[in-house]
């Protein structure tokens, strides 16, 4: 399974009923497209930040200003690509600010990165088929 984490600057109470409006009855996990299982992750609660290294964290911290105590782990299937589904996803749960940071690099990658297809460090945002493929969709 592949994993994005994703910062929105909207509230929890806001980013909660966000996901409430667009997948109702799929909470805990949310599910979106079938494909996309979306958790709240909680620091000190929850595994948040248990893995990380401290520069992913530092760069994290940077892009929004602060340090965040919460944020959304999406894990994505393998059976599919899941590209298009994870820029929908980000999309929404981006459209007022934040950050996401995927598998493949530390970026923390905002929303107009993501839609314009910035590059960075030779990567795009979620992209495991210039990391060599590496966790692609299995057949």
């Amino acid at each position: 399974m592949r994993t994005v984490f994703v910062f929105p600057a909207a509230g929890l109470d806001e980013t909660v009923g966000t996901l409430d409006r667009h997948l109702p009855g799929r909470r805990l996990p949310w599910v979106m497209e079938g494909c996309l299982y979306i958790e709240l992750e909680v620091e000190g609660t929850d595994h948040l930040f248990t893995d990380w290294e401290p520069g992913a964290v530092a760069a994290l911290d940077a892009a929004l200003g602060y340090h965040p105590s919460w944020g959304l782990q999406v894990d994505v299937s393998g059976r599919v690509d899941g590209t298009a589904e994870v820029h929908r996803m980000a999309a929404l749960l981006l459209r007022g600010g934040g950050v996401a940071v995927d598998d493949y690099s530390d970026h923390p990658w905002t929303p107009r990165e993501i839609a314009d297809g910035a590059v960075v460090g030779g990567l795009r945002f979620f992209d495991f088929r210039a990391n060599g493929g590496r966790d692609g969709p299995r057949p």
